[in-house]
């Protein structure tokens, strides 16, 4: 039986979108008898509102900040000035994305670029402001036991300064554009599958680095969190490479990833396996599965997608669900769970049935459920706590616009 239980609710959802809302969301989790706290990327979102689509692949959203206040980052070095470089010049040239930047400052001219550093000092005090916001936040779930679950995207946006600061880190031309960028195949999610447009990683140079970039990259999530979710976990195994001409991601192949070599170079910035998160979910062969347990680190199961096919073999189907997983009724990437069962077949409803204990409604199922298998931690999100339909959804998969945008109000919960 799951004996903690956490919540996935994006600090955007909060009433007032920002961390005086997240110290009082703290104050309601500890008073519920919830022990964990899931958040999407805190990093600047796209103009979609993604978070997952974000210029930064380290810098936090100076808007979630409420008040006045700042620390020192100097355990920031690594990627704090090239963030405020490239946020400096990207104001200048109207927004524009760096490659399409004059070629002195695509490139990277040095002489260019020392004079920029002149102009660096406010990007550097809203980062400054962001964490010292943040520790305080963190330091109040401590005081009341709560965990801070973070989420790290496997792939980061092409217009972003980790691209424009490490060019050869990535897959690109001469000039900065890619022939390939990242997604996934047709699956549950859409039968185009999804042309996300990230840039892929030129893995043998992060090697050649000693996986500098990514070792750095998870010391600044666990300065955040506790704990970390690696969306999409398979990348590390292999990664969808599509055509950048296509509209769609059918066309595209499997392009061979770093596999265990990344990870123990990643385990070894940790404090245990089980700070990592591996999101494991999509068309897994067994050997990213494999993977995953060969370095003991925890993977996910989705109760939406535990009740059609055959529930012995279905990973997702709580009799099937282990301790070294995580639990969710679903995902931001899932419709709500009372909009799942809406639009629901009769052989799903018929499977959740069965598992129903007498005048059960399918949501009161759910939760149950949730709570009542191996896994050693079960995460609900605030929609499904409220019974909240599709009108709620945080996210539709390969679609761009009416996402990210839910919230609810004080008055929806019992303070």
């Amino acid at each position: 039986m799951s004996s903690r239980r956490g919540v996935l609710c994006h600090i955007t959802s909060l009433p007032t979108r920002d961390m005086a809302s997240g110290l009082r969301f703290i104050d309601w989790l500890s008073a519920r008898g919830f022990d964990a706290w899931q958040l999407l990327p805190l990093t600047p979102p796209d103009r979609f509102g993604s978070p997952y689509a974000s210029p930064s692949a380290f810098a936090g959203w100076p808007e979630l900040c409420h008040q006045e206040s700042r620390v020192d980052l100097s355990e920031e070095t690594y990627w704090l000035e090239e963030w405020a470089l490239y946020s400096a010049i990207k104001k200048s040239q109207n927004g524009l994305p760096w490659y399409e930047w004059p070629v002195e400052l695509r490139d990277r001219h040095p002489e260019v670029l020392s004079h920029w550093k002149n102009q660096i000092s406010p990007f550097v005090k809203q980062q400054e402001q962001f964490q010292a916001n943040w520790n305080t936040l963190r330091e109040h779930a401590h005081s009341n036991k709560i965990q801070l679950i973070g989420d790290c995207p496997i792939f980061v946006s092409h217009d972003s300064a980790d691209v424009w600061a490490h060019r050869e880190l990535f897959l690109l031309d001469e000039d900065g554009h890619p022939e390939f960028v990242t997604g996934v195949p047709p699956d549950y999610f859409s039968e185009d599958g999804q042309k996300w447009g990230t840039v892929l990683y030129n893995w043998s140079a992060h090697e050649k680095e000693n996986w500098t970039w990514w070792k750095q990259r998870i010391q600044r999530m666990l300065r955040l969190y506790d704990r970390v979710r690696i969306d999409h976990f398979r990348g590390f195994h292999s990664s969808w490479a599509i055509p950048q001409e296509d509209e769609h991601a059918r066309n595209g192949f499997w392009q061979d990833g770093p596999k265990d070599s990344l990870i123990e170079a990643l385990l070894e910035c940790c404090f245990g396996s089980n700070q990592i998160i591996a999101e494991d979910l999509g068309i897994i062969p067994q050997e990213v599965i494999d993977l995953r347990k060969r370095h003991n680190m925890h993977g996910m199961a989705v109760l939406q997608f535990g009740f059609e096919g055959d529930l012995d073999s279905n990973p997702h189907h709580p009799r099937n669900i282990t301790f070294d997983q995580v639990v969710y009724t679903g995902t931001h990437d899932n419709d709500t769970t009372r909009g799942w069962y809406n639009e629901a077949t009769d052989e799903i409803k018929a499977n959740l049935s069965e598992s129903a204990l007498e005048d059960e409604e399918p949501l009161q199922t759910m939760l149950r459920l949730a709570q009542s298998t191996d896994a050693e931690l079960s995460i609900i999100p605030m929609q499904d706590l409220l019974a909240l339909d599709s009108s709620c959804r945080m996210n539709a998969p390969g679609t761009v616009e009416g996402n990210w945008i839910w919230k609810f109000d004080w008055s929806d919960i019992i303070l």
